[in-house]
């Protein structure tokens, strides 16, 4: 069965044009010749069109490709992409969609030897336009989940920046200045990391408010380990923050453990708040404040976007921004002195 790479190929052209041409997308400008060289090529080449595959493929079960980078070490040390995941399989599951799982090291032998065999494609976690390339090969309808690289892609995202905001509104009204960050990297590839929209948003809050001190922001892992080192690092420094805001749990997990052993006391000495919100936050002595994040609508939501796409004429892709709660436990409170 054709492709959308095959007829690119031949045509001399993008995937992208031959998408958004073969699905009479009129917001595109392009020289009349080329639309009708990549017709007439897509009608050589026998290919259909995703509206006409899903009215073919009604009374069959689709298959739909879920792409995960995370490996199940990974899963351990950190669950947010796992919840994701779960949210993403039981929803295909109670759709009666079957699930193809493709990890990141498998992906490119996938493209290789099963081209086109997917209606759908889900990416979970984070990817370079090159990757992003080979997942178009398996299916031209794609999902990104957690990642928003551009415009050009439909995909499901949460509010960072404002859940980021709500927190350190929290902290400043608690009476903390000096507010610390302890935060993962991620890498997509290479050793140039990811902008992070929580550090991003952390630092420009306390500029705006001239309260941002470089030397309080401290990177690693996102795992409990990193959080246990990194605030262990930071309790070597003659100054330290009354309030950390920790980006993920797992890490804040680890803080809190360096903070136990050296005797400083939970929210009295020093405040902590998380992110994600895992199973385990609300059990932790003292309880752990945090952000909680829908991860299993995230990946119900992906799900939906998806089968939105299969059965929609519209070529505009869709942004889904889910939105946090932040959880007030015991991990935090008012500044002591204030």
């Amino acid at each position: 069965m054709a492709t959308l790479k095959d007829i690119a190929e031949k045509a001399g052209v993008s995937l992208a044009t031959v998408s958004r041409v073969l699905n009479q997308d009129a917001t595109l400008s392009v020289a009349e010749d080329t639309r009708n060289r990549i017709v007439k090529i897509a009608q050589e080449l026998n290919y259909k069109t995703n509206r006409k595959r899903s009215t073919d493929a009604v009374k069959e079960t689709l298959k739909v490709a879920l792409i995960y980078w995370y490996s199940e070490e990974q899963e351990l040390a950190d669950p947010y992409y796992l919840s994701i995941r779960l949210g993403i399989e039981k929803e295909l599951q109670e759709r009666n969609m079957e699930l193809v799982k493709l990890f990141d090291k498998n992906i490119q032998q996938a493209v290789g030897q099963k081209p086109d065999q997917y209606e759908g494609v889900i990416a979970l976690g984070k990817y370079s336009a090159e990757e992003i390339d080979y997942f178009y090969q398996l299916s031209e309808n794609l999902v990104l989940v957690d990642y928003s690289p551009t415009d050009d892609y439909n995909c499901v995202v949460v509010d960072f920046r404002k859940a980021v905001t709500r927190v350190l509104d929290y902290l400043v009204e608690m009476g903390h200045t000096e507010i610390g960050y302890i935060g993962g990297r991620e890498y997509v590839f290479g050793d140039e990391p990811l902008k992070d929209e929580r550090e991003a948003t952390f630092v420009e809050y306390l500029t705006l408010r001239n309260l941002y001190k470089e030397d309080f922001v401290w990177t690693g892992r996102f795992a409990a380990e990193d959080g246990y080192a990194l605030m262990m690092q930071s309790l070597m420094e003659e100054k330290r923050p009354t309030a950390y805001f920790i980006a993920s749990d797992s890490m804040a997990i680890g803080a809190l453990r360096a903070l136990h052993e050296n005797g400083i006391s939970v929210p009295d000495d020093i405040s902590i708040v998380g992110f994600n919100d895992i199973s385990t936050s609300k059990y932790l002595q003292p309880s752990l404040s945090t952000v909680h994040v829908h991860t299993e609508f995230m990946g119900e939501a992906a799900v939906e976007l998806l089968v939105e796409k299969l059965n929609s004429t519209k070529t505009i892709t869709k942004k889904v921004v889910i939105p946090t709660n932040f959880v007030v436990r015991e991990s935090s409170g008012v500044r002591v002195g204030k």
